[in-house]
């Protein structure tokens, strides 16, 4: 995608990758505006980054969602890119009984919430010249995570979903990205993963993909995973999570 000359509405911007993001491509000049759960720190984000604007909003709520596509629309005109980026990650027991809280949340957020989101601003989308919708996967929707079970499988559901969009759109002037980080250091379970990548280094690297014309948005450091799936896929999901349930060296 072009990296300049957009205007650009990313949920979950005011942390982790998605604020590395917003800042990223708000540097060279495109209109930003981001979403959070965390209003502090959505405030914190628009102030060390001024022209940068923000929206609250609840992905969990279809109602919020409408409102804000509503409110986007008619004070941005010139949208024409959508990141789908908010997510959360709990751990959850897929040998015993899973917490519904837990079940709930992490679908509603990280599956119906890109979902209802985007179909609230195709219309819009579909009217811009050049349009770009990027959903923010993971690598464990190829290779899961077994302690974080349901959310691996809602990566894997919008991977999936993700192909289907883009094959439904490939007529139109609206194209689909994915963008499928590895471990990477945030407060999203990662912080003191020594398997992750640092945010810095996983943005820089992220950013000069996203200038290329590819469909799927992948960092070196998440290729063999995202390459895992076929017949023999699960010796490699066994040694993975065998490795992550590994304490750190040293302790």
């Amino acid at each position: 995608m072009k990296l300049t000359g957009n205007t650009i509405f990313i949920t979950g911007g005011g942390t982790g990758i998605g604020r590395g993001l917003a800042e990223a491509l708000h540097k060279p000049g495109n209109k930003v505006i981001i979403s959070g759960r965390r209003k502090e720190r959505l405030e914190d984000t628009i102030k060390a980054n001024p022209g940068m604007s923000g929206v609250e909003l609840n992905v969990q709520d279809p109602d919020s969602i409408k409102a804000v596509a509503k409110q986007l629309i008619e004070e941005y005109p010139d949208l024409n890119v959508l990141f789908n980026n908010a997510g959360i990650m709990l751990p959850d027991n897929a040998a015993g009984v899973i917490d519904e809280d837990v079940l709930v949340s992490t679908v509603t957020t990280n599956l119906l919430g890109p979902i209802r989101m985007t179909s609230a601003l195709m219309e819009h989308l579909k009217s811009k010249e050049e349009a770009v919708i990027i959903n923010t996967t993971s690598v464990l929707g190829f290779v899961p995570l077994a302690m974080t079970a349901v959310y691996s499988a809602t990566k894997a559901a919008l991977h999936s979903y993700s192909l289907s969009q883009r094959y439904m759109l490939k007529d139109t002037s609206v194209k689909v990205l994915e963008m499928a980080p590895p471990g990477v250091q945030t407060d999203l379970m990662n912080l003191n993963n020594p398997h992750a990548m640092s945010l810095t280094q996983f943005i820089e690297a992220t950013m000069k993909v996203l200038g290329t014309d590819t469909d799927e948005v992948l960092v070196e450091e998440a290729k063999m995973l995202r390459n895992n799936p076929g017949p023999s896929e699960g010796a490699f999901v066994t040694q993975f999570n065998d490795m992550m349930s590994e304490p750190p060296k040293g302790h």
